[in-house]
């Protein structure tokens, strides 16, 4: 299912650079880990979307869309990017 690019969390309007198709119910927070140290941290339903576009394009080597994606994690989620990106 797409969706449009901008979402309403914690009364803050985030704007999403890519066209999302997940199926994740909305106003839902996620949990998710690190990679490699396991930390975890909690995420909306939207920013988890495109962590697993950013995993995705990694395993695809897809670099300009991790790079995007980062870029708009570290403006948006500055201390969850800390966590489970960088």
């Amino acid at each position: 299912m797409k969706t449009k690019n901008t979402f309403t969390w914690n009364e803050k309007t985030y704007s999403v650079p890519f066209d999302l198709d997940f199926k994740l119910d909305e106003g839902k927070e996620i949990e998710v880990k690190n990679r490699f140290s396991g930390e975890p941290c909690k995420l909306p339903w939207f920013a988890v979307a495109v962590y697993d576009l950013i995993t995705g394009a990694e395993s695809m080597q897809d670099y300009d869309t991790v790079r995007q994606g980062l870029d708009w994690f570290r403006k948006n989620f500055p201390e969850q990017y800390m966590v489970i990106l960088d």
